[in-house]
Parts: C-alpha cells; structure tokens; sequence
C-alpha cells in the first residue's frame, strides 16, 4: 500500500506524529488495511515517542497473545530503554529470553545501550559474555557499545581486546563500517598506522552505489589531517557519483576544517553554494563555527550575512554561534541579541513529559 510507502517516509524525517496518524486512518479501517506485527511494532515505537511509554503499554496490552512476536516485544524493549525504565527492561528481556526472541544481537544491543545510559558498564560485558556463551552473533552495534564501554572506563587494553576481535569477525557486514569504527578507535589510542590500514581496507570493500563510505573516509581523514588523502577521496567519490548530496558536501568542508585546510573549506563551499539542491544552513554553520572561534568579529558577521543573501534561513545554532562572535568581540547587547532570535525559533516547542493519548 500507498499509505506504508508514506510512513516509511516520514519516519525517515522524524515526522512521527504525522506517521501516528497514517495509522491511527488505517486502525478505523480495519476491513481495508490488514497490519503485520511489523507495522504493529512500528504504531508501538511511534506511539512511545508522540505519546509516552505508558500509551505504548496501553497499545501493547491490546495486541492478541497470539499475535506478538519478537518485533513487538523488541519495540517495547526500546521504548523502556529510551526511558530508562530499568526494571521494566530487564522483565521484559527476561521474557524474551524464555520466548526464546533473544537469538539476535538486536534486544541485547538495546539492553547495552540502557546500561551505557546508567553507566553501569559490568553490565555490558555481562551481556557480551551471554551472547557469546549462546552463540548469537554480535553485530556492529554491539561491537561499537563495546568499545565505547572500554572507552569509558579507561582501558585501553580492554579497547585493544575487542578491536582484535572485530578484526577477526567476519560476519560483520557491511565490512567497510567495521573498519571506519575500528580506524576511529586505533585513532583514540594513538595508534596511527593501524588506523591508517583500516581505512585502506575500508576502501577495498565499499560497494558499488553506496556512497557513505566515501563520508566517512573523509571524515576520518580530516581527522588524521591529511588533507591530500580527504581530496584523493573526494575526487573518487565524484567520480562514483556525479550528483553529490548536501551531506556529502558537509562531511569534505568538515574534513577539510578538521585536516586545517580553511582554504579548501572556502573553496569547496563556493562550489557547493553553485550546485546545491537547497540551502541547508548546516553547510554554513561549519565555516561560521570557525569564524567565530577563530577570526576577527567582522569576518564571521559578514559570512553570516552571505549565507542569509544565499538563500539560507538561519537556525538555532547559527545565532548561537553568531552570538558567540559577539560575545568574543565583548559586544554583549548584540550576543543577547542573537540568542532572542535564537531562542524565538523554539518558541510553543514544549520539552517535557508527553501526554497520554488514545490509539485505536
């Protein structure tokens, strides 16, 4: 149907109360629109984030016994673990386990993330410990929970551990991700050839027609700050794809930004401003973030001009930064300035408890 297409589409852009409501139209239509329990799972997550945890229990309570599977239960695993619901998230990971819907990475990637969350880092290794010991297979996920677990606590001997184990993973797929995560934490500790053989590896294995690796070999590149390899890559990627996205366009003027190379971020967002699908002013921001850090208050008010006379409508974080200029140049009434305007694009935007709503 049409109407699941609309979904999926909202979803991807965070419009999920409108997504709520697709399927609030097709629950009052019953003897037109069947749902699996994969849509099921969907209202569930969707109804947690529009309507709270406790609509989503609501919701969960009316799916039939028969009906619920491990999508539905891993839904409401998430919604108790983006509240931090502790107790209810280790019951209902109990309940999975004797379902026997715990043979996936996918539940015990969520539970990860709540221990991340209460930094309760034994947990986690707890959790690894069970999934080897019952053979399920860890995904990137729980690859990147783990290593940031070892982050956390400082051990870079820990870190070192489970980067050997991703090397020996073979499993893991897409296989470029794995070597984009492993280069960025050989970075973090310093080991630089060994980050480098990364990223020549997660060359070798990029797919044809995907196009985030080439974001992320820039990225990481930049990192390293080697400005000539960010152009290398650059070069490739237009090659592969004539047509480059906004996005593509903010991962090389970061690059460039983060390899020192100020020049090429001028350069390059000149091209972007001739070619660019539309104005996204997070393009912007990224020059203006180092103009107001770095260069006299003039420089950054005047590009800050530009990329309005481009097109572009400021966002928050433009007058945040446009603030921070002022306030570095000591011009105090012109920073509050800033940060009304800032702050009027929030306004009737309330942060807080959601209230509970009815879902058919």
């Amino acid at each position: 149907s049409d109407l699941f297409r609309v979904v999926k589409e909202l979803r991807k852009y965070k419009q999920f109360k409108l997504a709520l409501e697709v399927y609030e139209w097709m629950n009052n239509r019953i003897e037109r629109f069947e749902l699996s329990s994969s849509d099921m799972a969907i209202q569930l997550d969707l109804t947690s984030r529009v309507c709270g945890v406790s609509s989503a229990e609501d919701y969960f309570v009316r799916i039939p016994d028969a009906t619920k599977d491990y999508r539905i239960y891993g839904a409401l695993l998430s919604a108790y673990v983006g509240s931090k619901e502790r107790d209810k998230a280790e019951s209902l990971m109990d309940q999975l386990r004797k379902k026997g819907y715990a043979k996936q990475a996918l539940p015990f990637n969520w539970m990860m993330k709540l221990y991340m969350k209460l930094n309760e880092y034994n947990k986690i290794d707890q959790l690894i410990s069970e999934m080897k010991q019952k053979n399920v297979r860890l995904d990137m996920h729980s690859y990147s929970i783990w290593l940031s677990t070892q982050e956390f606590k400082g051990s870079a001997e820990g870190m070192e551990h489970v980067l050997e184990q991703m090397k020996l993973d073979l499993t893991i797929d897409p296989e470029w991700m794995k070597f984009s995560v492993m280069a960025s934490f050989y970075m973090k500790l310093g080991q630089i050839e060994k980050a480098e053989d990364c990223l020549r590896n997660l060359e070798t294995n990029i797919r044809s027609g995907d196009n985030l690796p080439y974001h992320d070999l820039m990225a990481l590149y930049g990192t390293l700050g080697k400005k000539e390899e960010v152009y290398r890559v650059w070069r490739l990627y237009k090659s592969k794809f004539p047509k480059v996205p906004n996005w593509g366009y903010h991962k090389l003027i970061s690059a460039c930004i983060r390899s020192g190379d100020i020049e090429g971020a001028e350069k390059f967002y000149q091209e972007w401003l001739q070619c660019k699908s539309h104005c996204d002013p997070r393009i912007g921001n990224l020059l203006l973030r180092w103009y107001a850090r770095e260069e006299p208050f003039e420089k950054a008010k005047h590009f800050f001009d530009q990329m309005i006379e481009a097109g572009g409508t400021p966002i928050f974080s433009s007058w945040a930064l446009l603030a921070d200029a002022y306030t570095k140049a000591g011009r105090i009434s012109g920073a509050l300035s800033c940060y009304r305007k800032a702050f009027s694009l929030i306004e009737g935007k309330k942060i807080g408890t959601p209230k509970r709503c009815s879902i058919a």
